[in-house]
């Protein structure tokens, strides 16, 4: 069945929205209020062609996966003049699409030479991005306090150098979920990378493995898993390294979940990573400002962004799964199996970690998730902290990772001397692959590979295992921890039960 343009446009509204994505016809009416990204996206291009805003950000196949089959309705008329597509009309969104620019700075990106820290990476990307992206890759929640707050803890743990000591050979590698790593770093699951560069989480996939780090692959990757984890065996046979972790989100349909986590498991991803801090999305809103801003005839839109509440079992900004509880880990492990560690992502006091520790989970990862979730929560920093002060066994127990706000060799340092058994980096990657693509992650991970040899120097070890609370002192940090928490805390033990492998 062929459709003309004019029959297409005739379908612009929330009761009847169709839209044109590489040709092909598509009836989205019923999807729109589980679109992760909201309603009002998707009404911008009702009646329109919207492959230019879908193909940065939806791996391929994605609306073919999403919707059934009847819901395809055809192929646009060749014959037809171009589609209306996102580029045809004058809207707030081109001068929200325009780069994001310092009037008083030069606008062209520095070469590679130039760029000296993951901070320059940083002020490269805002001149080069596009508004949308860099309000994507940039935003937080709310007032973005747990944002600010994962960059000043680092400040507040200063390190303890030792002098003569033999510091000519070094060994920098770590075990990350099971991964033999180069480095005590791995890249952070961080979403839509192509929105960055047309090259999207390739240039992360060839960076992690040339530089043999493990790399967390988001379920929002703009690239989908099987490209990846191909793309990642093609590096394995030119440079023999690197690792693909996969991000889950428990989505609100177990069955979906299962499948999910059955296709990491055929693609080979080592291990599994379960993001339990979501039960709704944070309110982040720069993002949502922007998305505001898209509403038609220039006007911010009065529509909800996200599934309104109609009552308080019907939460609003809830994609996934709200009823997730530590119950459904035990379903979510059986059926990841012997493929790999299980990490749960977003841990962020220490009687989680303790509760994680006690079910028999073996990696938990510290991460506010950004400061994109709850404004307020703590840096993953604060956290080990906490940890440390209330339940040491764990960093026993458990194999630690933190992530949030890392931006030196030296923030990776202070993670490890306090218990960490690695540190994820997200947003500088993201801008990295930004401006330079592969070659920008590169010479980010060299950046760091350079900053954390010179430091273990600097601080007398010359292996990640020799650095201990000794190397740091945290006295300004532990200040900010509350000194009652003890007193008040009652185990749940959930009855007691114990999951054997996690």
């Amino acid at each position: 069945m062929r459709l003309t343009v004019a029959e297409v446009a005739k379908h612009d509204t929330r009761e009847s929205c169709w839209m044109v994505i590489h040709g092909q016809v598509y009836d989205v009416t019923e999807f729109l209020p589980e679109h992760p990204g909201g309603t009002a996206v998707m009404l911008r291009f009702a009646g329109r062609d919207a492959t230019e805003e879908y193909d940065p950000v939806h791996p391929a196949g994605t609306i073919e996966k999403e919707l059934p089959k009847e819901k395809h309705l055809g192929a646009l008329e060749p014959s037809d003049p171009a589609t209306a597509s996102s580029s045809e009309s004058s809207s707030p969104s081109d001068q929200a699409q325009a780069p994001v620019k310092t009037p008083s700075l030069n606008s062209v990106v520095p070469a590679l030479p130039l760029i000296l820290s993951l901070d320059d990476f940083e002020e490269a990307a805002r001149r080069k991005l596009t508004g949308r992206a860099w309000i994507y890759y940039s935003s937080g929640s709310e007032s973005m306090r747990s944002y600010a707050r994962n960059l000043a803890d680092w400040s507040k743990v200063s390190l303890r150098p030792r002098v003569l000591r033999d510091v000519q050979q070094l060994d920098t590698s770590r075990t990350i979920l099971g991964h033999h790593s180069n480095l005590p770093i791995f890249i952070a699951p961080c979403a839509l990378g192509r929105l960055g560069h047309p090259d999207g989480e390739f240039c992360l996939v060839k960076g992690a493995a040339r530089f043999n780090i493990p790399y967390a692959v988001s379920m929002g990757s703009s690239i989908a898993p099987e490209e990846l984890t191909r793309c990642q065996r093609e590096e394995e046979d030119a440079h023999g390294g690197g690792c693909l972790v996969f991000q889950l989100y428990v989505k609100k349909d177990p069955n979906e979940v299962r499948a999910t986590v059955r296709r990491a498991r055929s693609l080979g991803f080592r291990a599994l990573m379960v993001t339990v801090d979501t039960p709704v999305v944070g309110k982040r809103e720069e993002d949502d400002r922007f998305k505001a801003s898209q509403g038609s005839g220039g006007a911010p839109t009065t529509t909800i962004l996200y599934s309104q509440a109609t009552s308080s079992a019907v939460p609003a900004r809830a994609p996934y799964s709200v009823s997730l509880n530590w119950d459904d880990l035990a379903w979510i492990v059986k059926e990841w199996g012997d493929a790999g560690p299980v990490c749960l992502k977003g841990i962020c006091t220490f009687e989680d970690a303790r509760q994680a520790a006690d079910l028999g989970f073996t990696s938990l990862y510290l991460s506010n998730h950004g400061g994109r979730q709850l404004d307020g929560a703590p840096s993953g920093l604060h956290v080990l902290m906490e940890i440390r002060r209330y339940c040491p066994d764990v960093l026993q127990r458990c194999e630690i990772l933190v992530d949030g706000g890392v931006r030196r060799g030296t923030d990776v340092l202070k993670a490890l001397a306090l218990g960490a058994t690695a540190v994820g980096i997200g947003r500088p990657f993201m801008y990295a692959l930004s401006t330079h693509g592969t070659d920008g992650v590169c010479r980010a991970l060299e950046i760091l590979t350079d900053e954390i040899q010179t430091n273990m120097r600097l601080l007398g070890v010359t292996r990640c295992e020799e650095l201990g609370p000794r190397a740091v002192n945290t006295h300004i940090l532990e200040q900010e921890i509350t000194t009652d928490l003890a007193e008040n805390y009652t185990p749940n033990t959930l009855g007691g039960r114990q999951w054997a492998r996690m």
